[in-house]
């Protein structure tokens, strides 16, 4: 994927993992924490989970292909390098949103899970999640940087 309406495909679709991503993980925590929140939201959540899985590799080969056009800088080359890794930190985004259908699942078949594996299970959601939004700052602020870093404002 290269363009989109004649724009660079990978400025319109990092807007979406910059606030999917985020908000993914925040509704994962929330789901993991607070059953009511789950037992409303955990099939939205689980979607997002799906949806940033998939929009990620998309975002990141967008942006190897805007990266050959505008040319290399180190500041590039820090984002695209950081953006690649991206897909590792969906990846457990959305084994966490299975786990948590998993767990909703079992609750409303009045088969629950045990206080020791839904602190297990709440424990690798939070890991999932921090570690996921923390990646997405990370990348964003290194394109920013790459983008915008050289302007005075």
């Amino acid at each position: 994927m290269s363009t989109i309406n004649g724009l660079p495909a990978h400025v319109l679709l990092v807007h979406g993992v910059v606030v999917l991503v985020p908000l993914t993980a925040a509704l994962l925590i929330l789901c993991a924490l607070w059953r009511a929140a789950r037992s409303r939201l955990i099939w939205l959540t689980a979607g997002l989970a799906v949806l940033v899985t998939a929009l990620t590799p998309l975002t990141v080969q967008a942006g190897w292909w805007f990266k050959e056009k505008v040319g290399s800088t180190p500041a590039i080359d820090h984002h695209a390098q950081l953006g690649r890794l991206m897909t590792y930190f969906v990846v457990p985004l959305l084994i966490a949103a299975i786990l948590l259908v998993v767990v909703h699942v079992r609750e409303q078949r009045d088969q629950a899970f045990g206080r020791v594996a839904l602190a297990v299970v709440a424990v690798l959601v939070l890991a999932a999640g921090a570690g996921a939004m923390v990646q997405a700052y990370r990348v964003g602020d290194s394109g920013a940087h790459a983008v915008w870093g050289g302007i005075a404002a």
